[in-house]
């Protein structure tokens, strides 16, 4: 429990637009905030908005956002009480969690014990068998070896994913498909791992290549109950990291979607979790397997908040305060559809190469049930040293297809300057037909969206719109450096 009431001082251990969305949550509860930044995140959003602002380090994320003692020297010299490590970097890290509590400061997510049985995949397996939770065939024993591994491979059979067990996002994920590949795929996905979160250990899981990517919200409160906020659906997958999240699934039937709630909150019971957290599962031909547990925020969460009408960053820190969120009495009742998309920069016409560069004018287009999350504005540069995501866009409306219909609107609208998006990538898989009758899986996108865009070419009024941009935007240098500057703003008049 934090001391102190709601006019406590919160760190927060993060970056970008998760880190908006946290000061804004601690606006509201009347809590001071301190963002600990790396010296590149000097020009951010975040960096504006903070009350106090504490460098801890250098551009690499090994010396400043994973940089445990700079962490947690940053908090103290900034003032604050607890720690807030929004997703990503620390925020699934036992060790961090522990340095928190012996520094005196209050870690705002689960325990570091149920992080180490939770948010070890290997661990958390292990208590899901236990449960009689139903499991995707695989192995995830302590032998480590290469060779070891090569048998395992042979015993589960091919097609086989390699996948890191201390973390997720993707990293340390390989699919074995050649037992050729296998040891050059096994070494590269440990070296992955151990690079992203300080340890080699990966686990093996029989692929399924027809299966969607279904979550659960789950909610542990201060009395230690812990309840689930309904489902998302997370198909829509780009090299294994999502790009498009729904809430609620409109795959599961209400006996699935029962069951696989029954089994999340099973599994987050046995491990007293406290906070937020997400319980993945894989469907297939009707049935459910455990994928993973994610102990923190999703990336996610606002269209569950949307349809349920919570604020989980909020629930959050109230929980840590040891104050109440959910009444005992209280139902959570799901209303209309959400859709959340991930705006990053990169060049949809080269296959997603990161765009980098100082933004321009950036305008999203506000309106009834539209939500922005948003880290950077204009001014403000996109580095080549984090994650290419700049923003979020989530829409709401009563019915899935009318929530398409306004987030095409939305996106057709959102203006960003200065670097390319994939705007007009996203378009294109919600215009896909496949995509509308919700007939994805998580190899959909590989499959039939893997080739970049093609170039398309300006019409008259697109055209005027670029030259006004650049007469805006670029300073007359010369002929050469403006031809240089001027490609910038490709992206924009394509979305027009």
């Amino acid at each position: 429990m934090i001391g102190g009431g709601l006019t406590m001082t919160i760190a927060i251990a993060n970056r970008g637009e998760v880190a908006v969305r946290i000061i804004r949550a601690c606006q509201e509860l009347g809590c001071k905030t301190v963002l600990l930044h790396s010296d590149v995140d000097v020009k951010t959003r975040a960096y504006r908005m903070a009350d106090k602002t504490v460098c801890i380090g250098g551009s690499s994320s090994a010396e400043s956002y994973l940089n445990i003692p700079a962490v947690i020297d940053g908090a103290i010299a900034g003032g604050a009480k607890a720690i807030h490590p929004g997703f990503g970097f620390l925020s699934e890290n036992a060790d961090f969690a522990e340095a928190c509590l012996r520094a005196g400061l209050h870690f705002i997510g689960p325990s570091a014990k149920a992080i180490r049985q939770l948010g070890d995949k290997v661990n958390c397996k292990q208590l899901a068998q236990t449960l009689g939770l139903p499991l995707i065939p695989g192995y995830q024993g302590e032998k480590q070896d290469v060779p070891s591994l090569l048998k395992e491979v042979e015993r589960i059979g091919l097609p086989v994913m390699v996948k890191a067990a201390a973390g997720g996002g993707g990293r340390g994920m390989k699919m074995i498909r050649s037992m050729a590949d296998a040891g050059e795929l096994l070494e590269s996905a440990q070296r992955e791992a151990q690079a992203a979160f300080g340890s080699p250990k990966v686990f093996l899981e029989k692929l399924l290549d027809r299966a969607k990517h279904i979550e659960f919200q789950i909610f542990g409160d201060a009395s230690g109950r812990v309840v689930h906020i309904f489902d998302r659906e997370c198909s829509v997958q780009r090299r294994h990291q999502k790009i498009i999240e729904e809430a609620l699934s409109t795959s599961l039937t209400l006996d699935l979607r029962r069951k696989m709630g029954e089994a999340a909150c099973a599994l987050a019971q046995a491990a007293n979790y406290k906070g937020a957290g997400t319980v993945e599962f894989l469907l297939q031909d009707d049935l459910f397997y455990l994928l993973e547990v994610n102990t923190r925020l999703q990336v996610e969460h606002p269209v569950t908040e949307e349809v349920m009408g919570v604020d989980l960053v909020k629930a959050q820190i109230l929980t840590a305060m040891d104050q109440p969120v959910f009444g005992p009495d209280q139902m959570l009742v799901p209303r209309g559809h959400a859709i959340e998309c991930r705006i990053y920069a990169e060049n949809p016409y080269l296959g997603g190469v990161p765009s980098t560069g100082k933004l321009g004018m950036v305008e999203w287009p506000e309106g009834a049930r539209r939500r922005f999350e948003y880290g950077f504005e204009e001014g403000d540069e996109v580095t080549a040293y984090y994650d290419s995501m700049i923003a979020k866009v989530i829409v709401w409306d009563e019915t899935r297809i009318r929530a398409i219909q306004k987030l095409d609107r939305v996106l057709a609208d959102s203006i960003v300057f200065g670097v390319q998006t994939n705007i007009p990538f996203l378009r294109k898989i919600i215009a896909d037909p496949d995509y509308i009758a919700n007939r994805v899986t998580t190899r959909w996108v590989d499959d039939k969206h893997s080739q970049p865009l093609a170039i398309p070419q300006m019409n008259e009024r697109q055209k005027k719109v670029f030259e006004l941009a650049k007469k805006r935007y670029v300073q007359p240098v010369n002929a050469e450096g403006n031809a240089k500057e001027a490609s910038v703003f490709s992206n924009y008049w394509r979305t027009l």
